[in-house]
């Protein structure tokens, strides 16, 4: 049985002030929650503000991104042993504003994703279409494609220890959500892929809904066999709406 992770995306918002009411929010929230895991991502400069709040407590905090190298001459990045340092357990990679905005390939996603699950750190490997993908309909093979950058350099085991999430490019921040039975039909053909490879690890990976999941349409989605929690983003920035979806996964 797969427990629900909700992982929340805060991207590149919030000061100082905004974000310590945010996850004081969050974690006073979260002590009643039971059965469902709980994260935060901040911007990275928030990062030992929120563990500062969140240790000890049952809300887990994790990094935005990391770079392919652990340290050295590059300007402006942050290494995954830098984020382990300041305690956090995730670190999200080819997020798709990582894809298109920054030009990270598959490759690049996939030495990510290695870099940051042999430094002990869980990735949250995002994957998904565009819009015009879509209506191609070739979903299903930009998906396995982007999956299988990841077996290409880690193996048949690559996806033990850590969280999958589809976010349908089109619908991230655009108010558009997959309905519960396409999101549903996607996340099937992920775990059927995965299986082929391995399936115990299949049947055990969580695997997230990243596309404008809110309040109202969580319980609906997280309902379906196979979408085990979100990665959250623009509703995880108030902790009432982020809790309300972390309800709907217990």
């Amino acid at each position: 049985m797969r427990t629900p992770l909700v992982a929340g995306n805060w991207k590149m918002n919030g000061s100082r002030e905004s974000v310590k009411e945010l996850i004081n929010g969050v974690v006073e929230g979260a002590k009643s929650l039971t059965g469902v895991e709980v994260a935060v991502c901040p911007p990275s400069i928030f990062i030992a503000d929120v563990t500062a709040v969140a240790s000890g407590t049952n809300v887990s905090v994790g990094s935005q991104d990391a770079c392919t190298a652990l340290k050295g001459a590059f300007t402006g990045e942050t290494s995954v042993e830098m984020i382990k340092d300041f305690g956090c357990q995730y670190a999200i990679v080819g997020h798709s504003e990582r894809r298109t905005i920054y030009g990270e390939t598959d490759e690049i996603v996939a030495e990510k994703f290695a870099v940051v699950k042999n430094a002990g750190v869980t990735p949250i490997f995002c994957i998904g279409e565009t819009l015009e993908e879509r209506e191609q309909n070739i979903t299903e093979a930009v998906c396995a494609r982007q999956i299988d950058a990841v077996f290409a350099s880690e193996g048949d085991n690559a996806f033990d220890g850590s969280v999958i999430a589809y976010e349908p490019v089109w619908a991230i921040g655009t108010g558009k959500t997959a309905s519960p039975e396409q999101a549903q039909a996607v996340h099937a053909f992920i775990r059927q892929h995965l299986a082929k490879r391995n399936a115990d690890v299949a049947e055990k990976v969580q695997i997230l809904y990243g596309g404008s999941m809110n309040p109202a349409n969580a319980e609906e989605l997280i309902g379906q066999t196979d979408i085990d929690g979100g990665l959250i983003g623009g509703a995880s920035l108030k902790a009432e709406d982020f809790l309300t979806i972390c309800q709907a996964g217990q």
